[in-house]
């Protein structure tokens, strides 16, 4: 076994026993079957997790014969795990699940990955059991500290290249962040590497697949060696694990690609011919998915493993006839199944006729049960306890705030009532400018379309309605319009989403300066007034519901900023 002493040490293992039939020991055949296990974990539920691991590992070797399973990166208590990492309770459960796995090691070698506690550090594993006991672990030596990612405050580094002997192939184990730079990948080839397995809890943006392919491409033009890359998926939080676990060979070659966003055990024959390594997918290769389908399929998984996993009978929302919310409850019904999403229409006076027709055509259209409250009542009431305060004040936003809030109070007391998340309908572009409201259209426990500009909630109502035409198409036509005062459109107060979506893409997913963004072409003055929008609403967006990430920049963990701030970007 290896330990964290021995971490200055380049090691490979050649095994000898008498009974050479168990794989990974055998040198009488050249070829191997080997299972991929793109899972979907549940952080922190260490007991579920180890017994769904163990029903994958008796499924790979029981019915289809595979001879090793790999499983993605930080299995067993799921990923990220954050500061259940400094919990000594924590690690107990840990030791006993690895116990439990590794005495399942028989007749099929596993690759698995686990936090471990050493010498009071803590290490990001990938471990190689095999007959009942665990015989190699490797300590992750790239630790990536940007962006979502904090494993620094939790992890040490390992600094040491495990080459394992898989049916006389030398294998390097690594995981994740070690391929995003050269050195793992150069240095195993230079050590007699042949194979390289890279166990992954990689988060989706869009084009990460693309990202992930020229990087395998990079690393394996290097170094020469093929690489089987195993991905996690499923929604934590606001992150959404999209798979697309694949296989790529030493030509960089992808022979194989595992679908995205769907759990699933994928088999792939391995035949050492000793000149080149061989590989022959069992199950036809997904394609990658275009971009609004693969962001459609991320809102959709992260919406159904938030809810589920949080025990949550079903969604509620609060249904307008905009286009906001009729995507949102579309993509809750895919999610979740209609029947277990409740929409509510809550029309005041501003609220026009067809808005509460098309929201009732859209919710008969995908079954979803619905109910109609108007808010004149509550609005009036509202209204005349404050009238003594608001004596010869003129109507302004407050008013229209009113309105918002008094829908929020309604929703989240159906919420508590029927134990139904209530999802919040607000896109990023709206988030950005603080174009919402407090304890109003804010209100709720998570938010699918915080990380969708507007232009893309059109584009990917538009691509849904190509599946099943279900946003009726006066919804996509009609101006947008919060509806909170005699013909108001959001165009009365925003610049237009064409424009808008620009200037914030460049701003906060590129962050560029706002010379950067004038230069560019956009007019200065409209410029300075986006981004001081932004800068101004970071005291909204940090009480607002967490929400699935799906750019490479995306409000809450991924973009820290302070609240109180005297910076202005000149």
């Amino acid at each position: 076994m290896t330990f964290a002493g021995t971490h200055n040490i380049l090691y490979r293992y050649k095994y000898k026993r008498a009974d050479h039939s168990q794989f990974l020991y055998r040198q009488d055949s050249s070829i191997v079957k080997l299972a991929i296990a793109q899972i979907n974990l549940h952080v922190g539920n260490i007991e579920k997790n180890t017994t769904d691991i163990i029903g994958w590992i008796r499924k790979a070797r029981d019915a289809y014969n595979a001879e090793l399973i790999i499983f993605p990166e930080l299995t067993i208590c799921g990923y990220p795990p954050e500061d259940l990492l400094l919990r000594p309770s924590f690690f107990r459960q840990i030791n006993h699940a690895v116990k439990q796995i590794t005495h399942e090691a028989k007749g099929i070698a596993v690759i698995i990955g686990y936090p471990w506690r050493e010498d009071d550090r803590v290490y990001n594993v990938c471990a190689l059991l095999r007959n009942t006991r665990e015989e190699n672990r490797y300590f992750k030596k790239v630790l990536p500290n940007y962006g979502v990612f904090d494993e620094k405050r939790y992890f040490h580094p390992g600094n040491t290249t495990c080459i394992v002997d898989l049916a006389g192939i030398p294998t390097s184990l690594s995981i994740c962040e070690d391929l995003w730079t050269p050195e793992h990948a150069g240095v195993s080839a230079a050590a007699g590497a042949r194979l390289l397995i890279n166990i992954n809890a990689s988060p989706y943006h869009q084009g990460k697949d693309r990202e992930r392919d020229d990087l395998l491409r990079q690393r394996a033009s290097e170094s020469g060696l093929p690489i089987i890359y195993a991905n996690l998926v499923g929604g934590q939080d606001e992150l959404v694990f999209d798979g697309g676990s694949l296989v790529m060979d030493s030509s960089r070659k992808i022979v194989f690609r595992a679908a995205q966003f769907q759990e699933g055990l994928y088999l792939v024959k391995l035949t050492d011919t000793r000149e080149t390594l061989v590989f022959e997918p069992e199950q036809p290769s997904a394609k990658a998915l275009p971009n609004e389908a693969g962001v459609y399929q991320a809102l959709v998984l992260g919406v159904r493993d938030y809810v589920h996993k949080n025990g949550f009978k079903g969604a509620l929302i609060g249904l307008s006839g905009g286009i906001d919310s009729a995507l949102t409850l579309v993509i809750a019904a895919d999610a979740l199944g209609p029947e277990n999403v409740l929409a509510i229409m809550m029309p005041s006076r501003y609220t026009a006729d067809m808005s509460t027709e098309d929201a009732r055509l859209m919710a008969e259209c995908l079954g979803v049960p619905w109910h109609v409250i108007p808010i004149e009542k509550a609005f009036l009431a509202i209204t005349e306890l404050l009238e003594p305060l608001f004596a010869g004040l003129p109507a302004d936003l407050t008013e229209e705030n009113i309105q918002a809030r008094c829908r929020g109070v309604l929703l989240m007391a159906i919420s508590n009532k029927t134990g139904k998340l209530l999802l919040t309908t607000g896109n990023k572009s709206e988030m950005a400018v603080g174009y919402a409201t407090l304890y109003g259209d804010m209100a709720g426990g998570f938010a699918p379309l915080k990380d969708v500009s507007k232009q893309l909630v059109y584009a990917l109502s538009r691509w849904r309605n190509t599946q099943a035409a279900v946003i009726p198409e006066r919804i996509l036509e009609r101006p947008p319009s919060a509806e909170l005062r005699p013909d108001q459109k959001d165009a009365d107060s925003l610049p237009p989403y064409e424009v808008l979506d620009q200037v914030l893409e460049r701003y906060i997913e590129l962050d560029e300066s706002p010379e950067l963004i004038i230069q560019s072409g956009f007019d200065r003055q409209l410029v300075f007034e986006i981004t001081q929008l932004v800068d101004r609403s970071e005291y909204k967006r940090r009480q607002a519901a967490p929400g699935v990430k799906i750019t490479k920049r995306a409000f809450g963990r991924d973009r820290r900023y302070p609240i109180t701030s005297g910076y202005r970007d000149m």
